[in-house]
């Protein structure tokens, strides 16, 4: 009952804050993730009124579920980016872009964060350093493809953006397990292979096997059906079913290894669009129907949000100096990548700033640098959530923007606007005749 109360009450808060946002035509993401500030534990939540909001953080992470979905849908979506005939024109100019700028983010946040540590050593070990450096590379794919599907963008820069976003996550868990491998080493002293390079290319190749097989299935089992809306139900399942095997983790001998829920959708929709004739129609219904759920998911995304990192000035300066140079490997990686892959002066000057958003797979991360001890870990976590923080309520405005600069969203037409003046203009008299009425027949009882 109360889960469903705030899932309810969620969804509620996030859409009436995109009409407060509206006036300064602001993207509807970052009015969800206010909503969920406003609505989270450090401030509605706070007051302790029973129904208004999430008292403490257990009650936002009840809601973990829906999250993880809402990630499995953003990336099946992703996997329609990787058709075929998508990847003729802008397959090789995206792998380009999407593993340089992620190493170049990579190395520039380690550099900055190891001078700071030989600067200030009881600060900043290196161990965090290094792993700070690595999670650096991921970029959130929800905020992009939500402001790209809001504005209906397109054009070379958003077919471009879309697979490289999608691509950041097989390249940070790459450079992640090394990083971590290496400083788990400084700590312990040993090195393990295993953990450093077996791992992750475990992770990545079984997450795309398992991908594969579903999305084949999908396909086959897509052909018994000829009602749209079965082969729709058909579609949700799977997504939902993929989401759900992608937590198994296993281990064999000295080996852990598991999925990674976004690869593993991201296959899941790459090979249903490519083998499936249906799949347009199909891929569309499906994203109206995960609307609601991605809304609740940016609102309780802003409820995890952790204002209390500001109350450390330290950690702020960290964040400060973490989140300067990552957006900057961001920026110029993507702009000197670009140049390498030939790709159009607007894309070399744009396509960085819309890489700046950083969310859930960062936070993932995060979990599995807790090994590094209490300290260490307990650090890397802080100054991920206070970057979290910033990118997630600028980095969409900010994709907005450059997006705009590029001409890839069209503002809407004039006469369309003048014919929704008019409507609304048209309906008020109607509605205030219909009230007068209403209030005559009532007086006329009495």
């Amino acid at each position: 009952m109360t889960a469903l109360f705030n899932v309810a009450f969620a969804l509620l808060a996030g859409l009436m804050m995109t009409r407060l946002f509206s006036k300064w035509r602001l993207p509807d993401v970052t009015a969800f993730l206010v909503a969920g500030v406003l609505i989270g534990p450090f401030v509605l939540g706070r007051a302790g009124i029973p129904g208004l909001g999430f008292p403490s953080y257990d009650d936002v992470a009840a809601l973990s579920v829906l999250s993880n979905v809402a990630m499995g849908f953003i990336a099946f979506s992703i996997g329609d980016e990787f058709r075929l005939e998508s990847l003729r024109r802008t397959g090789r100019q995206a792998l380009i872009i999407g593993v340089a700028q992620a190493l170049i983010a990579c190395l520039l946040v380690d550099a900055a964060l190891l001078l700071f540590h030989l600067a200030r050593p009881d600060l900043i070990s290196a161990p965090a350093a290094i792993t700070l450096g690595a999670i650096a590379t991921a970029t959130a794919p929800a905020a992009t493809l939500m402001v790209v599907r809001q504005y209906k963008a397109k054009g070379e820069l958003t077919s471009l953006l879309l697979p490289i976003v999608a691509l950041d996550d097989a390249v940070g868990l790459i450079a992640f397990a090394v990083s971590f491998g290496i400083a788990r080493a400084m700590l312990s002293g040993s090195v393990s292979l295993l953990s450093v390079i077996l791992e992750p290319l475990l992770e990545i190749v079984l997450s795309l096997l398992l991908g594969a097989a579903a999305g084949l299935l999908l396909t086959e089992l897509e052909r018994m059906f000829h009602s749209n809306t079965n082969r729709t139900s058909m579609t949700i399942a799977f997504v939902l079913l993929t989401v759900s095997l992608s937590s198994l983790r296993f281990q064999l001998g000295g080996v852990n290894f598991g999925f990674s829920s976004l690869l593993v959708c991201m296959m899941l929709g790459t090979v249903f669009c490519n083998l499936s004739p249906l799949s347009d129609d199909l891929m569309g219904r499906a994203d109206r129907w995960s609307q609601p759920l991605l809304a609740v998911f940016f609102v309780v995304s802003g409820a995890e949000l952790q204002l209390e990192v500001f109350s450390q000035p330290m950690l702020v300066l960290i964040g400060v100096v973490y989140i300067l140079f990552r957006s900057l490997g961001k920026y110029f990686g993507a702009a000197f990548s670009a140049r390498i892959a030939q790709c159009s002066p607007k894309v070399v000057k744009y396509l960085g700033v819309t890489l700046l958003p950083q969310a859930g797979v960062a936070l993932g991360m995060c979990v599995t640098a807790r090994q590094l001890g209490e300290t260490d870990g307990m650090l890397v976590r802080n100054i991920i959530l206070f970057s979290v923080l910033v990118y997630e309520l600028v980095g969409p405005l900010m994709t907005k923007e450059a997006l705009m600069a590029a001409g890839e969203i069209a503002a809407k037409p004039a006469e369309v606007l003048n014919r929704r003046e008019r409507a609304l203009a048209a309906a008020a008299p109607k509605e205030l005749a219909m009230r007068r009425e209403a209030k005559r027949k009532a007086k006329s009882k009495q």
